[in-house]
């Protein structure tokens, strides 16, 4: 026999709640239709186009080795891939690029601009790329499409046609990388050519043949801390600036207001 079920069964005591419930939150690109943006993919390939215009001007004008060793040349090359895979990106509706690449050739092309108008701007005779003349003429053109039109070009795409909040601060010291390898490739290839001859250190403020290793390195350094500032600087300021790319896009859902 069993024992009869009881009819009037005690309430059972709340299971305490151990942890918070979770959030879950789908991301916007689950859900927002992809947009193209064909005046962002024309500018950019216009930005694209132009510096290589002056990278390849500053290839016919001397010799590619050595304009290849510039960092105002390698930053424009750097331009001048990411905007073309962004100009793509923006006309075939797709993902932006990473921000960390996107910021990197921003950065570059920012410290090109600043140290040429800056520092080789104001000393007794023009900096040139090929090393041995003042530039004139087409050599002139190249200098400022590459040190002036695609710095602030770049400036404004960012301004202008990029969201923003996407640069990390903890991206700005691996950004440095770069700088510090050209340094170094700077001082190797000073190695490799003879004193005394012409070019044989890029720019003057890294001449350690006149000024010494010392005041070269010491050169350096306050240009490494400036640059590494300046980094700071433009992930704070990505953060503070208004979203010039707002527009409503169609998601597939409809809210609609509560019955009853």
């Amino acid at each position: 026999m069993t024992a009869p079920i009881p009819r009037d069964l005690p309430d059972l005591p709340a299971i305490p709640r151990t942890h918070a419930l979770l959030l879950s939150s789908v991301p916007a690109s689950a859900v927002v239709t992809p947009a193209r943006r064909p005046l962002a993919a024309v500018l950019r390939l216009l930005l694209a186009g132009t510096a290589a215009a002056g990278v390849t001007l500053a290839f016919l004008l001397g010799s590619p080795l050595r304009a290849l060793s510039h960092f105002a040349i390698q930053s424009n090359i750097l331009l001048a891939l990411v905007t073309l895979l962004s100009a793509r990106r923006a006309w075939t509706a797709r993902r932006p690029l990473p921000a960390a690449l996107t910021g990197a050739a921003l950065l570059y092309v920012m410290i090109t601009g600043l140290v040429y108008h800056l520092l080789l701007t104001d000393g007794p005779t023009p900096f040139s790329l090929t090393g041995t003349t003042a530039p004139t003429g087409w050599h002139l053109v190249a200098v400022h499409l590459l040190d002036t039109v695609t710095p602030v070009a770049a400036v404004l795409d960012w301004l202008l046609l990029t969201a923003p909040g996407r640069l990390r601060l903890r991206r700005a010291a691996t950004w440095m990388l770069y700088p510090t390898l050209y340094l170094a490739f700077c001082l190797a290839r000073a190695q490799l050519i003879a004193p005394g001859t012409p070019g044989r250190y890029l720019y003057p403020f890294l001449d350690a043949e006149a000024h010494g290793y010392k005041h070269a390195l010491a050169n350096a350094l306050l240009l490494g801390l400036s640059f590494y500032a300046l980094a700071v600087l433009l992930v704070a300021l990505d953060h503070a600036r208004p979203n010039p790319v707002t527009h409503r896009a169609k998601t597939g859902f409809r809210l609609r207001p509560p019955v009853g």
